[in-house]
């Protein structure tokens, strides 16, 4: 048993719109034995037996191959429960008879994911071996990991609540840094600091003192006090405040070296030394009688209250403080990091001394119903719980925080005050606010030890993001065989002349505001991550490709608008997994499934397996096609829908029975006069999605009327230059439906000898490159092909030999040149070409191939050639007449 490959989907994917772990397992190892299983269900622990009992239930089932299959399954998504993530069940699918399967197993922590489902192989294999591995240690430690990596409390909470109102998010890093949208609407979070948090607001919180300085300028209650050099210093000041004191770091957070009701000059001292741990300035102030309260001002509103207390133990009159602190510890909801809603409780120097007060140590046993404290102040960090107040906090104390949060200049702040009581003014109780905090935990108020829980991540929120904004920006996803790097810079045309930065991703590179940043093939989803994270961006168009969509799931949520082009035969099959051209077409819609509510799916009404994608959409559906009277677009109108088509030589937009023209086909340069039936079709999809966006039929018209088909617009898609007389096409073309689309286009151009510069991708199915072959072969009279450099799994001289056997018979008007190479293999055919001549080149390394054919193709002579129809056609495998 051994897994065969691993993928992570970290976006919508063929089996799921959450996140999985995609797993193929090699079964080839004898069945697990009833005793072997007997061995493994008394390993389990009691909260296993319990997520696993249907496993036990079925146990007959598991006494197969399928049911060993079944049995990582289930037991990676119990060991990601006992860990703390919320999962919905695995699915297993069998692959091959008795051998390989699929497992589908959600995570919300990828790595914690990955190692349960390591656990549940060393499991398995430990049952065989007799070596079983101690559960309790393996998932205790996986528990730990799991707190260690997944989003704290307070940033979980943000997260939660921006996703209940549909903004989307991504973490950015290992800890708590999260951005909240997309692009130029897109906030950043980093716990409960926000973007607009200031970093001189965070300055002054961090200084004490000038903090203190500064309310009471503005008259908030603060304590008396002044800064100290060294211990004895501290003691003097003591002394001159008067008894008890607090003693802290004068810059600081979380409660973090701070020491107080300190009585005695020895307290006073070691309190001194503890907080010159964090830094060398120390503060010592007046102690303020009181309970210790924690006030949250969010956006200049008081949003959550919470009275502080001290961390405590209560005896039982049989274990020692130490043991009591230890059993507490064990509880699971005290973690590491602020991981979960209370710390571990500690038992230091400064505990230690806070049990001296009382008498006791570490090693005493108190008696039964006896509270121990641990420490004076009442900091979560420190092992401190939380009780809710917001409902009883007096008006003019929730005021005077809120001017306390405003005269720091901090957007969110915790300020601590220390009063006999909350529900009457600090002028009245003799409290006063001793610190205000940036980015000050959540955690007391998400989870209150008692009181109501208060939805402070929806504050947060609310602040960041008014009413009605969900931080996203316009995204148009384009999916399909044929035609989509096209579509997807023509819809990025419309947008950018309407006024909108766009980000782009295609075969092509990473382009923002047409200005391109990365280079290569970017079609997939860390490209797509790429565009949406970038704070320059007002609307995204994303070449969607099927790989991409595999190896990873989708880079984004959902979109405004998903555009298939066609389902194409032949292509990508037998990669991947996807075996049929119904599989294929399965994974071209899933951003059909992704459109948003309010969004609209563009399909290609003449082809049958995009049409049928329409049940998937929860937005509305544009067809588009070039035929007006097809079966789909007309029932598709008779019940009210739109769909874009052709009428009369101009492209119309339909809405149920209104029809409204948008440009003439003869004014649209990309379609050389709409001889180009494909351009046609790439353009009719544009329209569709530019309408969809809400674009004016008025920019729709300007925009496709400017998008023209030459190398700087849309370089390698049906580039058409002219080269000593004759024409030369440049098409990235690699697919049989791309050369049949080719051939129809050609067909309506003007020549005498049709020539190809071709290769065939090796990871494509033998079946696919001889029908490629084929195509070629009967179309063509001079055929130059090469084999790429990188055959990707194929001998040397295999894909020629295909290409060759594909081709058909020898015929006398017909010749195939084989070349060293694709830029040889142009150059030749380059210098082949006589007037009259048409040659396709198929260019593979568009860039490279580009360049060497402009450094032949120079003008004047390169002048793009008008197309006309051919007075006659000619037969496929004879020499055309010359054209005039």
């Amino acid at each position: 048993m051994r897994t065969d490959s691993i993928r992570a989907l970290r976006g919508p994917n063929l089996w799921s719109d959450d996140t999985l772990l995609e797993v193929i397992l090699l079964v080839d190892s004898d069945i697990l034995t009833p005793a072997m299983l007997g061995s493994l269900r008394g390993a389990m622990t009691r909260d296993l037996a319990a997520m696993t009992q249907a496993i036990w239930d079925r146990s007959e089932a598991s006494e197969s191959h399928h049911g060993e299959a079944t049995l990582i399954a289930e037991l990676t998504a119990a060991f990601e429960r006992v860990a703390g993530c919320e999962i919905c069940p695995p699915s297993v699918h069998e692959l091959v008879p008795g051998g390989k399967y699929r497992i589908l197993v959600e995570y919300q922590e990828e790595e914690v994911g990955r190692r349960a489902l390591k656990l549940a192989c060393d499991l398995l294999a430990g049952v065989r071996t007799g070596q079983l591995v101690d559960l309790g240690a393996a998932t205790g430690e996986l528990r730990r990991f799991n707190q260690s990596v997944r989003l704290g409390p307070s940033t979980g909470a943000i997260v939660r609540a921006a996703e209940a109102r549909g903004i989307p998010t991504r973490r950015l890093n290992d800890g708590s840094l999260v951005v909240l949208g997309h692009g130029a609407r897109a906030r950043r979070i980093w716990a409960a600091e926000t973007d607009r948090t200031s970093a001189i607001a965070e300055s002054i919180a961090q200084d004490k003192e000038l903090t203190k300085s500064l309310l009471a300028a503005v008259g908030v209650p603060v304590p008396e006090g002044r800064s100290v050099d060294s211990a004895a210093e501290a003691w003097q000041a003591a002394q001159e405040i008067g008894v008890p004191v607090v003693v802290k770091p004068r810059n600081g957070n979380q409660g973090r070296g701070v020491s107080v009701a300190l009585r005695t000059r020895e307290a006073v001292m070691a309190a001194y030394d503890y907080a010159r741990l964090q830094e060398d300035t120390i503060l010592v102030e007046r102690h303020v009688e009181g309970c210790d309260f924690r006030l949250l001002v969010i956006g200049g509103r008081l949003i959550s209250a919470a009275r502080r207390v001290p961390p405590t133990v209560v005896g039982d009159g049989q274990h020692t403080i130490k043991e009591l602190v230890e059993i507490e510890n064990q509880n699971p909801e005290r973690g590491e990091d602020h991981a979960t809603s209370l710390s571990k409780l500690r038992l230091d120097e400064i505990g230690r001394e806070m049990l001296a007060t009382q008498g006791l140590g570490v090693d005493s046993i108190p008696a039964a119903g006896q509270s121990v404290s641990l420490r004076k102040n009442a900091n979560l960090s420190t092992g401190g719980s939380a009780i809710d107040v917001t409902d009883v906090v007096h008006p003019l104390v929730a005021e005077r925080a809120i001017d306390a949060a405003a005269t720091v200049g901090l957007d969110v702040a915790g300020i601590d005050v220390v009063a006999t009581r909350i529900d009457q003014p600090m002028e009245v109780t003799r409290g006063a606010i001793v610190e205000v905090n940036a980015a000050p935990g959540l955690r007391m108020h998400l989870d209150p030890s008692e009181g109501t829980p208060r939805p402070v991540g929806q504050a947060m929120v609310d602040s960041i993001f008014p009413r009605g904004e969900n931080g996203r920006i316009p995204i148009v996803a384009v999916a399909g065989t044929n035609g989509k790097t096209t579509t997807t810079r023509c819809v990025a045309h419309l947008l950018q002349r309407s006024g909108k930065r766009v980000g782009m991703t295609c075969t092509d590179g990473i382009y923002v505001g047409g200005r391109r940043i990365d280079t290569g093939d970017c079609s997939g989803p860390k490209s797509a991550r790429a565009v949406l994270g970038n704070p320059r961006v007002d609307a995204a168009v994303l070449e969607t490709a099927r790989g991409g969509i595999l190896r990873e799931g989708l880079g984004f949520d959902f979109c405004d608008v998903a555009i298939v082009t066609n389902v194409g035969e032949g292509d990508h099959l037998g990669m991947g997994g996807i075996e049929t051209v119904e599989e294929l077409a399965r994974v071209k819609a899933i951003p059909v499934r992704r459109v948003s509510a309010h969004g609209a799916a563009v399909l290609n009404a003449d082809d049958p397996l995009v049409a049928g994608m329409a049940d998937l959409c929860r937005g509305s559906v544009i067809y588009f096609g070039r035929n007006p009277d097809a079966a789909v677009l007309s029932n598709h109108r008779d019940k009210g829908g739109k769909s874009v088509t052709v009428r009369n030589g101009s492209i119309v937009l339909c809405s149920g029975k209104d029809e409204r023209p948008v440009a003439r086909l003869t004014d649209l340069p990309l379609t050389h006069g709409g001889r180009i039936g494909f351009q046609v079709e790439n353009l009719l999809a544009a329209v569709a999605a530019g309408h969809a966006l809400g674009l004016s039929l008025d920019a729709i018209r300007t925009g496709i009327g400017t998008f023209a088909s030459d190398l700087d617009t849309v370089p390698g898609r049906f580039n058409v230059l002219s080269h000593r007389g004759a024409a030369v096409i440049l098409d990235y073309g690699h697919n049989a439906s791309a050369l049949l689309a080719l051939r129809e286009a050609i067909d309506k151009m003007p020549h005498r000898r049709r020539k190809i510069v071709y290769t065939a991708a090796g990871d494509r199915r033998d079946a696919d490159i001889l029908r490629q072959a084929a195509i070629i072969g009967d179309f063509f009279h001079d055929i130059y092909i090469y084999e790429d450099q990188c055959t990707r799994g194929r001998a040397d001289g295999e894909i020629m030999r295909m290409l060759r056997q594909g081709f058909g018979p020898e015929r006398q008007e017909r010749r195939i040149l084989q070349q060293s190479g694709e830029l040889a293999a142009i150059s030749a055919a380059l210098a082949s070409l006589k007037p009259g001549d048409l040659l396709l080149c198929q260019v593979d390394q568009v860039e490279l191939a580009l360049g060497h054919v402009k450094e032949i193709v120079r003008q004047p002579d390169s002048r793009v050639p008008t197309l006309h129809a051919p007075k006659q056609k000619a037969p496929a495998a004879a020499v055309p007449a010359a054209a005039g």
